[in-house]
C-alpha cells in the first residue's frame, strides 16, 4: 500500500526475516504440539526453543514465560488472577494506563472485588513518586499496576525504582510493558516485577501473539481453562507460527537495538525541529519531546486551536500519512483520548500521535511535517 506509515505504536510491519522463520510452521510443520507423535514433537520443540529465546533475552527462566494471544490477554490474566487468587483488596494504578489495564481494574472495582486508587500525576503525566511511597506505606498486601511506557504520550516510568519500592512494601507489581518490550532492554533480575507483558506486533512480529512473565515466587492459576497447554496455565492449542515469529522478532530487535534506537531517535528529533519551524504555536503532549524521559518511538503533537480539530487525521490520511489521535484500541469511538483529557488539554486543540519504526526515513518525516503545515496553516483560527 502506498503512503507513509507513522502509526507504529498501534502496530508494526512484519519483518521479512520473521516471516521466513514463521513460514515452515504455516506450511509444513503443522502438527498439534500436544500430540506425542513426531509431527507434534517437532512443533513442541519449536515452541520451547522460542520460550528459551525470550527468557534468555529477558534474563529470566523459561518456566516464567507463558505465551498468550497478546498484551490485552496477558494484562487481564496477570491482574485478575493475582487479585482473585491472592485476596488483593487494594489496587493502585494511574488514570492514563492502557484500557487493557484500566478497564479491567475498573470492572473489578465495579463488581466489589477491589478498592481502586489512582496515583497522582504531575502536569506532564509523570507519577508523583512521593505519593506512591505514601500509598504503599499505608496499604500493605496490595497491587500496583503502572505502565512502563505510555502508548499515547510516550512518558517512561522508572520501572526499576517502582519495582523495588513495591518489593520494599510487599506489594505485587504489574507493569504493562507492551510499548517498551524489545525496544529497550528488560533485565528481570533487576526489575523486581511479578508480571510484565509483551505483544509481538509492536516489534515487527505477527499479530495475535504475546506473552506474560510470571515470577516463579508469585504462582497463579489459569485464566483460560480447557486444556493443559502452557504447562497447565493457558488452555487452547498454541499459536505455533505466531510464537516462532514472536521469538524471532525479539531476537532481531535485541540484535539491532542500538542501531534502531539511534536511527529512530534521529527521525523523532528531526520531526520536532521541523514542526517547530513550520507550525507556529506547536507544542508536545506529556514528555514526548523529551529525549531522556520518553519513548524514542512516540511523538504526541499538540497544535494551536483550529477550525479543523476534528479533521486533521482525515486530511492527513488523504495525503497518504497514517497517524493516530490516540490509542488505536479506541478507534471508532466517539470518546476522545482519556490520556490527553487527564493532562487537561483543551478539546479545541488538535492532537496527533506520530510513532516511528526502523523502516521510516527522513523523507517520510519531511513529507509528514509538510502535510501538517499545509493542512494546518490554511485553516488556523485567526
Amino acid at each position: 500500500m502506498a503512503g507513509i506509515y507513522l502509526d507504529n505504536a498501534a502496530t508494526t510491519a512484519l519483518d521479512p526475516e520473521v516471516f521466513e522463520a514463521m513460514k515452515p510452521f504455516m506450511l509444513n510443520h503443522y502438527g498439534n504440539p500436544s500430540s506425542i507423535h513426531s509431527h507434534g514433537r517437532e512443533v513442541r520443540a519449536a515452541i520451547e526453543k522460542s520460550r528459551r529465546a525470550v527468557a534468555e533475552l529477558l534474563n529470566t527462566s523459561p518456566s516464567e514465560i507463558f505465551f498468550t494471544s497478546g498484551g490485552t490477554e496477558a494484562d487481564n490474566m496477570a491482574l485478575r488472577c493475582s487479585i482473585e487468587q491472592k485476596g488483593i483488596k487494594k489496587v493502585l494504578t494511574s488514570k492514563i494506563e492502557h484500557h487493557a489495564v484500566l478497564h479491567t481494574l475498573q470492572h473489578l472495582e465495579k463488581t466489589g472485588q477491589i478498592t481502586l486508587d489512582y496515583v497522582p500525576l504531575d502536569e506532564k503525566g509523570m507519577v508523583e513518586m512521593d505519593a506512591l511511597k505514601d500509598w504503599l506505606s499505608t496499604n500493605p498486601d496490595s497491587l500496583v499496576s503502572l505502565m512502563h511506557g505510555n502508548n499515547e504520550i510516550g512518558n517512561i516510568l522508572d520501572i526499576e525504582e517502582v519495582s523495588w519500592l513495591c518489593k520494599q512494601y510487599g506489594a505485587i507489581f504489574h507493569s504493562d510493558t507492551v510499548q517498551t518490550m524489545a525496544h529497550y532492554n528488560h533485565d528481570l533480575q533487576e526489575i523486581k516485577a511479578q508480571h510484565i507483558v509483551g505483544a509481538a506486533h509492536k516489534f515487527h512480529g505477527p499479530k495475535g501473539v504475546g506473552f506474560l512473565y510470571i515470577n516463579n515466587e508469585h504462582k497463579i492459576q489459569p485464566f483460560i481453562h480447557g486444556g493443559a497447554q502452557e504447562r497447565n496455565m493457558r488452555g487452547g492449542t498454541e499459536n505455533v507460527y505466531g510464537i516462532v515469529g514472536l521469538a524471532k522478532a525479539m531476537e532481531i530487535a535485541y540484535r539491532d537495538m542500538e542501531e534502531h534506537q539511534n536511527h529512530i531517535q534521529g527521525l523523532k528529533d528531526r520531526m520536532i525541529q521541523k514542526l517547530k519551524a513550520k507550525v507556529e504555536g506547536v507544542a508536545f503532549n506529556g514528555l514526548s519531546a523529551d529525549q531522556d524521559q520518553s519513548l524514542y518511538t512516540v511523538l504526541n503533537v499538540c497544535l494551536p486551536p483550529s477550525d479543523m480539530s476534528d479533521m486533521l487525521l482525515f486530511n492527513l490520511d488523504i495525503k497518504g500519512i497514517s497517524a493516530s489521535g490516540g490509542s488505536a484500541c479506541s478507534s471508532g469511538s466517539d470518546v476522545g483520548s482519556h490520556v490527553i483529557a487527564e493532562l487537561g488539554k483543551a478539546a479545541e486543540r488538535p492532537n496527533v500521535r506520530f510513532s516511528f519504526c526502523k523502516y521510516n526515513t527522513s523523507k517520510d518525516i519531511d513529507s509528514a511535517v509538510d502535510a501538517v503545515a499545509e493542512i494546518y496553516n490554511k485553516q488556523t483560527v485567526d
